[in-house]
């Protein structure tokens, strides 16, 4: 059911890979809520996934983008800002990487260049990004950026390694830059903390099976699944959510303020 929340506002979606991405489903989402799209994701994604299937479906171009590059991210900001003769209502950041997760090194023995590499993939990206948005005065007035986040970036989950420091930078990247960006233009910039989700990034994590069942049994509302957080990131793209920012909001069906649960209790004791 559509309510027409973007009616007219334009905006970029980072990250879509595949149909399992949640970038693909906050894609598709948007469109249907009345938004036009700029689809972007690194080259060598673009070679692997499937996001020309994602474009014609939503009628949008598909324009690469090396997130670790200012020149890529200029680019693509000038390049959509020509497609649609003008600024951008809402960003979308779903962009995470881990080579030491990839190579299953342990977070004791991380290889540094491969720290760095998901760390700026992972989490400076945002920073640059918004960085040159402002620069290049992208962002309309009461625009709107969402980064998605996990709550491994408080919290301790075995095997999730350098990336909770990753999205720890992420979410308070998106802290700093909401307080900047909302006294320059009033934009707002939050992270949303999503349920552990099967995409192709977090099948990679070694025992992520573990953390969802996990998460399930911890929920009164169950896991929050990629088509539910698509819906929350359109309502904060939305404005409706105008004077919400700076905020790591969890989406999450209640895990991350469950102590412990019956369904967990009943587990250990068997």
């Amino acid at each position: 059911m559509a309510f027409n929340l973007l009616q007219g506002k334009k905006g970029i979606i980072f990250g879509a890979l595949n149909e399992q991405s949640i970038a693909w489903k906050v894609a598709q989402r948007a469109v249907q809520e009345g938004a036009e799209i700029v689809l972007s994701n690194a080259p060598i994604a673009l070679r692997m996934g499937e996001l020309n299937k994602l474009a014609e479906e939503c009628n949008a171009p598909v324009i690469a983008a090396d997130v670790t590059s200012n020149q890529d991210i200029e680019n693509l900001l000038t390049k959509t800002q020509e497609h649609f003769n003008g600024g951008v209502d809402f960003i979308l950041h779903s962009i995470g990487m881990s080579v030491n997760v990839r190579k299953n090194i342990p977070y004791p023995e991380n290889n540094y260049d491969y720290t760095f590499k998901g760390f700026d993939i992972s989490a400076l990206s945002l920073h640059r990004i918004l960085q040159l948005a402002m620069k290049q005065d992208v962002i309309n007035e009461w625009g709107s950026v969402v980064a998605l986040s996990y709550i491994a970036a408080q919290r301790y989950f075995p095997g999730y390694n350098d990336m909770a420091d990753n999205k720890a930078v992420l979410e308070s990247i998106a802290r700093n830059f909401g307080y900047e960006y909302g006294l320059k233009k009033k934009v707002r910039v939050n992270t949303i903390s999503q349920s552990p989700t099967r995409t192709t990034a977090g099948s990679g994590v070694k025992g992520f099976d573990g953390f969802i069942e996990f998460a399930e049994k911890m929920s009164p509302l169950g896991n929050a699944d990629a088509d539910q957080c698509a819906d929350y990131v359109v309502t904060l793209f939305s404005d409706l959510t105008r004077m919400v920012t700076m905020q790591n909001l969890y989406h999450d069906g209640g895990f991350s303020y469950t102590g412990v649960t019956q369904a967990v209790i009943d587990q250990m004791g068997k």
